[in-house]
């Protein structure tokens, strides 16, 4: 190994550096303040904890992407935090236990032992809130709200929101008594958009010819609320176990319309991501010429069960490294104002002063010449700002 691969960062690995970090850090600041706008309040959840407690009702995607070590106090397994969402609903569920509902935000890097996508950092800083205590479409129209806000003020533009609902899946799936093994094959069908596989298979699988319309119906659900009308009417009448998913889906497509009329929406049915996971709606944010969602979400009501309080839950999550990089958000650059060295007592009376006005005053070391937009000077007896 040569001393120059010896400090080459890991795939995946990423690091921020001046000026683009400096961007990162206020737009974190931004987007906290928003969500505190929205009433939602910060948690900091550790980064490292019991693996069975980061695990709990994720499903084996999160366990495959969860770094494992041993603990050598206790000679448990200890995890470090792959997904901030578990550890928010262990905080609601046992930790804080509030009555009614509970508005959670939070910002901070997880790791990943391999990318969620061929675009995604193993370190992103993750970004997101969470919404407990209620099942309703207004919780749900409310935490997609919040993220669109978010997006906005990151400064991304022509957004695009995807919304599913992976209930109607569920509710076809149990229609049909299908054991989970078949689950899984035809879970891998609908996940590529494979319409006429899914067609052939649900054909072969099932005997039931309503069943088998109403899966290779769904196949087809991706499109403008408009275009699947008539299709999501007739899932409801082929399969009456689903018409409370689609009614609800519906209901929170049209109070998004109404409120972010310039944010173009699908709904695409077949879209299953974390199936293991989410109970309902799910949804997903997109802008042009970027490959992956910019932020993601829904609805995951029991994940708190296993903490001892399964309330409802929904919410949100993206990378700030992402939305730092696709916003359009100037970053304030400070005036920079030098200072010489000295031990004069009124020189550094005089500097504190301005750093506690939240000017950035930084000290010549050695005689090095510093870019400034006005210097400290002696003059009359006391120390002014002049124009560098």
């Amino acid at each position: 190994m040569t001393t120059a691969d010896r400090w080459l960062l890991p795939d995946g690995i990423d690091e921020v550096l001046p000026p683009q970090a400096q961007h990162t850090e206020q737009l974190r600041r931004r987007l906290l303040d928003t969500l505190d706008h929205c009433g939602y309040d910060i948690v900091i959840p550790p980064v490292l904890e019991y693996l069975e407690s980061l695990l709990t009702g994720t499903g084996k995607d999160l366990d495959l992407r969860t770094f494992k070590v041993t603990d050598h106090l206790s000679g448990r397994m200890m995890g470090l935090s792959a997904d901030t969402t578990p550890q928010v609903a262990r905080i609601d569920a046992h930790s804080l236990a509030p009555e009614g509902i509970s508005r959670l935000c939070y910002c901070r890097t997880v790791f990943h032992t391999r990318p969620a996508t061929l675009l995604a950092s193993r370190t992103p800083v993750q970004i997101g809130a969470e919404l407990y205590g209620e099942a309703g479409v207004n919780a749900d129209v409310e935490i997609i709200s919040v993220m669109l806000n978010l997006l906005d003020d990151a400064g991304l533009t022509k957004l695009h929101i995807d919304l599913g609902n992976v209930g109607v899946f569920a509710a076809l799936a149990e229609e049909a008594g299908l054991n989970s093994e078949q689950q899984t094959e035809l879970f891998a069908l609908l996940k590529v958009k494979c319409a006429s596989d899914t067609r052939a298979w649900v054909a072969q699988q099932l005997s039931d010819t309503r069943l088998v319309e109403a899966f290779s119906l769904l196949a087809d659900l991706q499109g403008t609320p408009e275009a699947l009308a008539s299709s999501l009417r007739r899932m409801r009448e082929l399969v009456p176990a689903t018409a409370h998913e689609l009614d609800h889906l519906e209901t929170v497509t049209n109070h998004i319309g109404a409120r972010f009329p310039n944010v173009s929406i699908t709904c695409d049915l077949t879209e299953l991501r974390g199936y293991d996971y989410h109970t309902g709606l799910v949804f997903a944010a997109y802008v042009p010429g970027f490959g992956d969602a910019v932020m993601q979400g829904g609805r995951y009501d029991e994940t708190g069960a296993v903490f001892g309080r399964a309330r409802p839950a929904t919410g949100f999550s993206g990378d700030l490294k992402v939305l730092a990089r696709l916003g359009q958000v100037k970053s304030t650059a400070k005036n920079v104002i030098s200072a010489p060295q000295s031990d004069d007592p009124q020189l550094w009376q005089k500097i504190n002063q301005l750093r506690a006005q939240g000017q950035r005053v930084v000290m010549q070391l050695n005689g090095d010449a510093i870019e400034c937009d006005q210097r400290l000077e002696f003059s009359n007896d006391q120390w002014q700002l002049v124009t560098a």
